[in-house]
């Protein structure tokens, strides 16, 4: 194993952080496409997952995505995690242009496994009809589609804010000062997402990611699906946009809330989730030095 080790390991970091964000998002979209798929397809009178166990396995697909890559690229699996590492200059924005391009690769091939996995028991369920509204739809194992009560902007509201309170919570666990181990951050990330799920699910499904959005409504029409992936009720650039700025409100929320007043006891005593130490390093440790 050693031996395959040192002739397959990537030498270069970008690269490996590359991999392990395609990685880390194929994980997270494979397994919670899944859970929704479950949810959706055993409506034919089996006991399917509910609510909150859609929650709780796309809690762990969060969880388990960024354990897997963390220490290959800090494990973001989610641009508008990226674009609030870019806000706080611990990511350059030419390797966040990277991130986004490597995570829409793997939630593109993460919904792709899905399809694979679930294509019989959707066949049965649609009959072979792929359709993104009405009884018989499937398109939302895949992406999100605002419920029938939803209107454009309190949809982006919901998604502005769903992402604002989970980048609040990333800021928080990434924040060195809170000495939190590095092995545990992953899986409060997922924690965090669980409370966003269970609280925000019921207005179009707490995406809060533009990749896991964009690339499965990719995938879903290159496969069938239509132009109606695109253009049903105007939705498809919300849970893309609205994401990128709830990912700022609520990263700078922390730090003024937060951040910049947390007293700097034992900062060095923890690595947090990261492979590059220019990429995690704590704002409010630069703060500090400049002050100095």
């Amino acid at each position: 194993m050693d031996g395959l080790r040192n002739k397959l390991s990537l030498k270069n970091e970008l690269g490996r952080a590359l991999l392990g964000e395609f990685t880390g998002t194929m994980v997270l979209l494979f397994i919670g496409n899944s859970v929704v798929a479950q949810s959706v397809l055993a409506k034919n009178g089996r006991e399917g997952n509910d609510m909150i166990g859609v929650n709780v396995g796309f809690a762990l697909a969060i969880a388990f995505g960024v354990a897997v890559c963390a220490k290959l690229s800090g494990g973001h699996i989610n641009p508008a995690v990226s674009l609030m590492f870019v806000s706080f200059k611990q990511l350059a924005p030419v390797r966040f242009v990277l991130y986004f391009i490597a995570q829409m690769f793997g939630a593109f091939c993460g919904a792709a496994l899905t399809y694979a996995m679930y294509h019989d028991a959707i066949n049965k369920f649609d009959n072979g009809v792929r359709v993104v509204a009405g009884a018989k739809a499937t398109a939302g194992i895949f992406a999100s589609y605002p419920g029938a009560h939803l209107g454009l902007f309190n949809g982006f509201i919901d998604q502005m804010l769903a992402t604002a309170v989970f980048c609040f919570l990333i800021a928080h666990l990434t924040d060195k000062r809170n000495a939190y181990p590095s092995w545990i951050v992953p899986y409060l990330v997922g924690v965090s997402f669980l409370a966003v799920g269970t609280a925000f699910g019921l207005n179009c499904g707490y995406p809060c990611n533009p990749a896991r959005d964009l690339a499965p409504r990719i995938f879903t029409f290159i496969i069938g699906y239509g132009g109606d992936v695109f253009s049903h009720k105007g939705w498809f650039w919300v849970p893309i946009v609205a994401p990128f700025v709830g990912a700022l409100i609520g990263a700078w929320f922390y730090q003024f809330a937060i951040g910049f007043h947390t007293p700097a006891d034992e900062v060095d005593k923890y690595v947090i989730v990261g492979a590059t130490t220019q990429e995690m390093r704590p704002l409010a440790k630069e703060m500090d030095a400049a002050e100095a």
